[in-house]
């Protein structure tokens, strides 16, 4: 068999026609990806003239890594080069059947890992506002809008997931086989709520939080079923008087992020996401975070101080003179 690298695609990919039926369309793919590795295998210095006499059989996983990081320094994502990977790892695995290889050199090498993003949170006013205003649509004084504020102010400030606010019931209750997953304790001013894990943990919880939530308990009582068998104890109920869910909660935060114009499309785990961001901001104390959302690791918190520093980066760039895109230097 012909070993260049022209004569050995051309094989491949008419197995890959003949054997496996693939789609003209993925047959291209899978061209496009092994010349692209034919080219980076390539010599720098005579690429064009060197190409067509390169012998593929000989290819080490050395080779293949810096094949790999040179994608990844081109700035190709990690899904991709982990596409490609899989292409060339199916090349040689075909070409160790056809000849004697020593190993699949594709074998071992990994993609880079997948970038995580930053989690969204809201700018501190915009998250007072969210919280804190009404929806111009809605009549402030009604049941709905009083559970929504109080709901929305809780989950704004204690850093609640949206199962850990709707878990939470009046008191601890502890009747028969029934056992509160979570409770408030006005009087504390604080939370307790099950997270991941089964982990309960106590977090403290704001006036204005508080202030809604004495605002929502006598709406409350007129929501209370006497058949309603455990929901009675739910703290937040919904128009029938059955514990809210998440899902509804959701829905209700993404209409009031609508209805007061919201830029961003909000949810509950944003406001999770400014709590955490804005306590940091104004305290530096990660272990106390952590703490206070149930991070089992605190790497999982670590990802606000980033936040943090994105935030500093762009008031840097409004503000110092030296930093001004187009700007005139400042030699005062």
């Amino acid at each position: 068999m012909d070993g260049t690298a022209s004569a050995l695609i051309g094989h491949y990919l008419s197995f890959l026609r003949a054997q496996r039926k693939l789609s003209p369309h993925t047959l291209d793919n899978y061209g496009r990806d092994l010349q692209e590795l034919r080219s980076l295998l390539a010599p720098a210095d005579d690429a064009a003239a060197s190409t067509a006499e390169l012998d593929l059989r000989g290819v080490t996983q050395v080779q293949i890594r810096k094949c790999a990081a040179r994608l990844h320094a081109r700035g190709l994502n990690a899904r991709s080069i982990s596409r490609k990977l899989s292409a060339w790892r199916g090349f040689f695995g075909w070409l160790s059947m056809e000849i004697e290889l020593p190993a699949n050199p594709v074998d071992g090498v990994k993609p880079p890992k997948k970038s995580k993003p930053l989690p969204k949170a809201l700018a501190a006013d915009d998250a007072v506002r969210l919280v804190a205003q009404a929806d111009p649509g809605r009549d402030p004084d009604s049941t709905l809008a009083a559970c929504n504020r109080a709901m929305f102010e809780l989950l704004y400030s204690s850093g609640l997931r949206v199962s850990e606010l709707v878990g939470i019931d009046v008191a601890d209750i502890g009747a028969g086989s029934y056992e509160s997953a979570g409770w408030i304790d006005l009087g504390e001013a604080e939370v307790t709520v099950t997270g991941k894990g089964g982990k309960k943990r106590k977090v403290p919880v704001g006036k204005a939080a508080l202030q809604a939530i004495g605002d929502w308990l006598p709406l409350r009582a007129g929501l209370v079923r006497a058949d309603g068998g455990t929901d009675c104890h739910a703290l937040f109920l919904n128009e029938r008087g059955a514990r809210m869910s998440p899902r509804v909660t959701q829905l209700r935060l993404k209409a009031h992020g609508k209805g007061l114009a919201m830029a961003s499309d909000v949810h509950p785990h944003m406001l999770r996401h400014s709590f955490a961001s804005h306590v940091l901001q104004s305290s530096g104390d990660l272990r106390a975070v952590q703490e206070m959302l149930g991070h089992a690791s605190i790497t999982a918190t670590q990802v606000y101080t980033a936040l943090d520093f994105q935030r500093l980066a762009q008031v840097y760039d409004q503000a110092h003179p030296r930093a001004r895109k187009g700007g005139k230097d400042n030699n005062n």
